[in-house]
């Protein structure tokens, strides 16, 4: 048993979204997003579930905290909900949605918890989609607008901003297979979606520090590492292709102001329009970058290997492989000048109950974040600069095309009643979060996995 203890200033803390939690869909002037759009439409979401009520944390934002401050967190990343403060995404301000988000980080400074606020996890105002949303450069100013307005108003007490959680996601589920909304499958629009938001993604950095330029400034990345399915140099070569096309994409353009050649080789005749200017536009220097981390691919010259044989698997369908975390944050570390580093989601679905005794035991997401921090503090000994962790999620909530069928929480929630029960997990974040170490053996790195 070994303890792996963290630096005294290492942020612990948990993430949320807005539309997950939120509910309160259309109460207190609150536009419609393209969310509530695709959720209230027949077939799109298992269960049918929509995210109108979701947690209600709308309307138990203090109760939240308190469960915040039970297990000790130092900080809280949330999102803020663009048509909540813009119903219609440009024009009239809308002062019930801002006042909400006013009382939340003031209720936050005063239980010592850092608010970190990302200004988009998804939620376009459903007015800006009817005139092209994503797909077109237009929407790149109003969102640099929105991104000022929320640093005129919470600036003074919010230090560390994102602009966006998971780009990739939003351009390639939203509009290239169509889980996500807007629900479009077109392979040029994603790539047009894609370079859009880096765009708007530029302009907001710009118009965040125009404001105050003392904020700290970032954007939050989902990176899935490759390994080789084999010590084969084909193998090999299929992992690094993978990644070389995928995942740099954001990696590149940020700190490197390039597509990468694997991308544009894929892309062929579907590149976006490019304007000059853009590649400095998108690369702002940034204060920090947020890492969510999963799972990782396993590739062979047959393609990603799914699933692999003997690993566990969370209930979303991903494996469960820790050491990846380590292997990913050595390599980027390696290949980019990176700021430093938070890791902003991390977290395991599995299949939570309540016992007779009122209480939700789960081991398996124990094993999980402990394996991950532990990999985690590895990596900082390595020399990566790790300052925080956020746990994916404080709570329970509406995950998206899954609706409420996924479980990610410390706290489980009952979406008939709203009724929170912390899990076995919660406390155990909480001691941790007290002591500032974790005790374990880490599973053991195989060094040929993603060089």
């Amino acid at each position: 048993m070994t303890t792996y203890t963290f630096p005294p200033t290492f942020l612990w803390g948990a993430a949320t979204a807005s539309y997950q939690i939120e509910g309160a869909w259309n109460a207190d002037g609150k536009g419609e997003s393209t969310w509530d759009r695709f959720s209230h439409t027949p077939g799109k979401i298992t269960n049918g579930d929509t995210g109108d009520t979701a947690c209600d944390h709308y309307h138990r934002c203090q109760a939240d905290i308190a469960l915040m401050r039970h297990i000790g967190l130092k900080a809280y990343r949330f999102s803020t909900s663009w048509p909540r403060v813009l119903p219609a995404g440009r024009g009239t301000v809308n002062q019930a949605g801002l006042d909400f988000y006013d009382r939340l980080v003031d209720r936050l400074l005063a239980a010592n918890i850092s608010p970190f606020l990302t200004l988009y996890h998804w939620d376009l105002p459903q007015a800006l989609d009817e005139k092209g949303g994503w797909t077109g450069r237009e929407v790149c100013y109003d969102f640099a607008d929105y991104a000022a307005l929320m640093v005129k108003r919470l600036g003074d007490r919010v230090r560390h901003w994102t602009t966006f959680n998971e780009p990739s996601v939003v351009a390639f589920d939203g509009y290239l297979s169509g889980q996500h909304a807007p629900g479009i499958q077109d392979y040029k629009t994603a790539l047009q979606v894609n370079h859009n938001l880096l765009v708007a993604h530029g302009l907001a950095v710009q118009a965040m520090r125009g404001v105050d330029p003392s904020i700290q400034a970032g954007i939050v990345l989902n990176l899935w590492p490759s390994d080789p399915a084999s010590d084969s140099l084909d193998d090999a070569a299929a992992a690094e292709t993978n990644w070389q096309r995928y995942d740099t994409l954001f990696l590149d353009t940020l700190f490197q102001a390039h597509y990468p050649v694997e991308f544009i080789k894929n892309a062929g005749g579907n590149l976006p329009d490019i304007h000059p200017g853009d590649m400095a536009l998108m690369s702002q220097e940034l204060d920090f970058v947020g890492i969510n981390y999963y799972s990782r691919n396993l590739v062979g010259t047959q393609g990603v290997i799914n699933p692999v044989p003997g690993s566990e698997y969370t209930e979303m369908g991903w494996e469960v492989h820790a050491p990846g975390l380590r292997r990913l944050l050595n390599r980027i570390h390696r290949d980019y000048r990176l700021p430093p580093v938070y890791i902003t989601e991390n977290g395991a679905a599995f299949q939570d109950a309540v016992t007779p005794d009122g209480k939700v035991h789960d081991p398996r997401r124990i094993d999980y974040l402990r394996q991950h921090f532990i990999q985690t503090r590895l990596a900082m000994q390595d020399g990566v600069d790790v300052r925080g962790y956020f746990v994916w999620s404080l709570l329970d909530n509406w995950e998206w095309a899954r609706g409420y069928a996924m479980r990610f929480g410390l706290y489980h929630v009952d979406f008939t009643d709203q009724r929170r029960i912390a899990k076995d997990s919660a406390f155990w974040y909480r001691d941790l979060v007290t002591t500032g170490a974790v005790e374990g053996g880490a599973q053991p790195s195989d060094p040929r996995r993603f060089p």
